[in-house]
């Protein structure tokens, strides 16, 4: 079926890495880029296998000072197979390439609904003629820790033999992100090789800090027939399997290749060599492999897919599918949290950022047990972010702008600009808002599954910690009776200082501030339903004082919210900053996203200018509604209507270069519900920004994460203004043009399998058969009651 396959004619070098991250194969616990089986690490391939969780520290010299970066390992390359035809006198041509070969009919083919990607192609080769190749390729999701590769070579007229060579090759760095060359990347060491058996490999080496050990075996076996020779050729860092197999036309050369990767993060085994050379010397052949993967991927797509027509529904599916190869149920068994680039590539280091903000609401309501585990990621580094925030002179919990293994903050300290090729100080460590991310993913979770166990145990620990430190970073102001969080950046990124300040960091940014003060709200309103022996417990156990309680209402009432000419200001003084010449710029350059790098580069500095990277102010509008909104301004002493926020709306979408993949999504989800007429050029770039490469070559360091899901659930949420709060499924849908029909599935509470469907006007809402209670649905102007193994049919307002 067409929505389900994205196909790649031709073979374009310039484009191959894009092509690579796109076609990326996983299943939460490992992915594998889609680089050719052949190819070697270089400027046009790179292949490359990433483990979820799997990081490692190592020191470099940088414009003359040590740093220390952790990244997400390129582990060893399971996928290597080459091959080269013999001549009749034995004699062996070259390696092919599509390098170095004349190719026809060459073409990729991703299937998402069965999660395979497969080369086909022809090319004839001097000495013997032409051969016909195809191969398929799975990474498991049925069992985690297999992967699979099916070869076929087939003669045209012509006979003779055909030489394979089936790898396993330690030789891997970190090397996908040009900006990190002056990084150290090499990440393994202590390699060892081996054999086991007559089709068996296998290959074990370490983490150089972190002490990893990962394991991989291979079984590389000849399909219907017997090879002329098999020769097991363990080395230094690569375990070698040489194979030389007649081939005749009707007789083709068919070669699976299997493969187990187990690391000593694993549960439930003692060695993980062991345990990978089990594995695949008890796997199936790779038709079987390939029937358990895709019933696997069959049940997964039940529960999560998305009926959109046309073009942007076949962009969201595969959205939706390198959501769940990153994201799946085996996340569940894992401590990890959400890599903003996937598993897909190298950019950020495979770190944990704020994009769970964007990824949790859509997984809340399909996967909340991978929702759950994700949240745990967070509540098992809340000891550490205790521990930072003691380090910086404040109570409760600081969590990292970016994550890794520990919970230790892990931004850079130093960034490159390669306009400029200076490496500048990096001050994004000070995006606390982050924490704020965490509480709201906490809220946002228990409030989609009514999981009331864990909001009121690890969900309240978080929550509570997180208000603490919002409360002791707030400053009282005499002058105005309002209190300041000073020395922040916000999700706007550009703006780090003040212009010729000495010290980074800016006051009052409104998005902080805002949600700091929804944080400290909603601590208070969970302190209150809490069961008194439960808030006693609690109390005890993080060392709260309930004394602090008043404190923490009063600064949720008081915090200060900067306006200028009638609009929210970013931050204190944002709109003393100077206007930028918006035209002179984009005549100037091709693109202006990173109009921070131009500037830099320029001797100049965005700090200067009224200029934003993506929405900062426009988050607000993202995660409140338009009421909830009102209430936080009210309750914070503010005035906020419509009209306000409009004219804020209008204000920055001139003053925005869009320099994030996130942008769009977020513009287009605000324009939803305050300007539709431009909703749609935003959500269409949102669906474009990986699939068109939009930010310049960035995809091929790793799709990003967060805008994907954020595209799916600006269809599940964003359109359908569905909310689950207080125990009811809340919609208010807007309508927009072009995308005025789809459907979807949804977990809410015990129910599975709630059907959603907008179309023509209508709203049609069924609830499948069961033992559960029925479901409350509250529109703007009604409310209506679902019983399971009932539908019903809504007709919508209409403007």
């Amino acid at each position: 079926m067409p929505e389900w396959i994205w196909e790649y004619e031709g073979y374009d070098p310039d484009a191959e890495r894009l092509r690579e991250s796109l076609c990326t194969l996983g299943n939460g616990y490992v992915a594998t880029r889609g680089a050719v089986p052949e190819s070697r690490a270089g400027l046009v391939h790179y292949p490359a296998t990433y483990a979820a969780g799997v990081y490692n520290r190592l020191e470099s010299t940088v414009a003359g000072r040590r740093v220390v970066n952790e990244d997400l390992v390129n582990l060893p390359n399971w996928l290597l197979l080459r091959f080269r035809l013999r001549s009749a006198d034995g004699s062996a041509g070259p390696w092919f390439s599509p390098d170095t070969h004349r190719l026809s009919d060459y073409r990729h083919t991703l299937d998402l609904r069965r999660a395979t990607l497969t080369r086909t192609f022809r090319y004839r080769d001097d000495e013997a003629g032409m051969l016909g190749v195809e191969q398929s390729r799975l990474v498991d999701m049925a069992d985690p820790h297999l992967c699979a590769l099916r070869t076929v070579l087939t003669a045209e007229e012509w006979s003779g033999e055909v030489e394979v060579e089936s790898v396993l090759d330690g030789d891997a760095t970190n090397s996908n992100v040009h900006r990190y060359r002056s990084l150290n990347g090499d990440h393994l060491t202590r390699i060892r090789t081996g054999e086991a058996g007559t089709d068996t490999t296998w290959l074990r080496c370490r983490t150089s800090s972190s002490d990893i050990g990962i394991s991989m075996a291979a079984r590389t076996v000849v399909v219907g027939q017997s090879p002329t020779s098999s020769e097991l050729r363990p080395s230094r860092h690569r375990a070698v399997h040489r194979l030389v197999i007649p081939i005749a036309p009707g007789r083709p050369a068919v070669v699976e290749k299997t493969a187990a990767l187990f690391t000593s993060r694993d549960p439930a085994i003692g060695d993980p060599l062991a345990a990978a050379l089990d594995r695949v010397t008890t796997a199936g052949d790779f038709p079987a492999i390939l029937a358990s993967h895709v019933a696997a991927w069959a049940r997964l797509w039940r529960r999560a897919d998305l009926q959109v027509p046309g073009d942007a529904g076949r962009v969201l599916r595969l959205h939706l599918f390198h959501v769940l190869q990153t994201l799946s149920p085996h996340t569940a068994e894992l401590d990890v949290g959400v890599p903003a680039r996937g598993l897909h590539g190298e950019a950020y280091r495979g770190h944990v950022f704020w994009d769970e903000l964007f990824v949790l609401p859509y997984l809340n309501l399909h996967l909340p047990e991978v929702s759950r585990a994700l949240l745990n990621y967070r509540h098992r580094r809340l000891p550490q972010a205790c521990r930072a925030a003691h380090a910086a002179g404040r109570s409760g919990a600081m969590y990292p702008w970016q994550s890794g293994s520990d919970g230790r903050e892990e931004t850079q300290q130093l960034h490159l600009n390669p306009r400029s090729g200076r490496w500048l100080p990096d001050n994004s460590r000070l995006q606390h808002h982050v924490g704020s991310a965490v509480a709201y993913n906490v809220w946002q979770y228990c409030e989609a599954t009514g999981d009331t166990e864990y909001l009121h145990t690890k969900g309240a620990e978080m929550l509570l910690q997180i208000a603490r430190f919002w409360a002791d970073s707030a400053e009282f102001a005499p002058e105005d009776g309002r209190y300041r969080i000073r020395g922040v950046v916000g999700p706007d990124e550009y703006h780090d200082s003040y212009p010729d300040a000495a010290r980074p960091g800016l006051d009052d940014n409104a998005y902080t501030n805002v949600t700091a003060a929804w944080v400290l709200g909603r601590a208070l309103d969970l302190v209150q339903r809490l069961p008194a022996w439960r808030r006693e417990e609690l109390f005890e156990r993080i060392g709260l004082d309930g004394g602090e309680l008043p404190a923490w209402d009063e600064i949720s009432r008081r915090l200060r919210v900067p306006f200028h000419r009638g609009v929210i200001s970013q931050f204190d003084g944002y709109g003393d900053l100077a206007e930028l010449d918006w035209e002179a710029y984009r005549a100037r350059y091709h693109s202006i996203r990173r109009l921070d790098r131009i500037l830099e580069a320029e001797g100049d500095t965005v700090n200067r200018y009224q200029a934003s990277k993506q929405a900062d102010v426009l988050m607000l509008g993202y995660l409140f509604s338009a009421a909830e909104l009102r209430d936080l301004f009210r309750r914070l002493g503010y005035a906020m209507d419509d009209a306000i926020w409009r004219r804020t709306v209008d204000y920055y979408l001139r003053r925005t270069s869009h320099g994030s993949t996130l942008s769009g999504l977020v513009h287009a989800w605000v324009l939803a519900r305050a300007r539709q007429a431009e909703a749609w050029r935003y959500c269409r770039e949102a669906l474009e920004q990986d699939v068109a490469d939009l930010q310049g070559g960035t995809t091929g360091e790793g799709i990003h994460l967060g805008a994907m899901a954020g595209t799916l659930d600006l269809v599940q949420r964003g359109l359908t203004g569905l909310e689950p709060r207080e125990d009811a499924l809340r919609l208010d849908p807007v309508p927009l043009p072009a995308l005025s029909e789809y459907g979807f599935s949804l977990r809410y509470r015990g129910h599975w399998g709630v059907s959603v469907r907008l179309q023509r006007g209508q709203l049609r809402l069924g609830v499948p058969d069961s033992e559960e209670s029925p479901i409350r649905v509250v529109l703007p102007d009604r409310a209506v009651t679902v019983a399971p193994g009932e539908a019903c049919t809504l007709q919508l307002p209409q403007d």
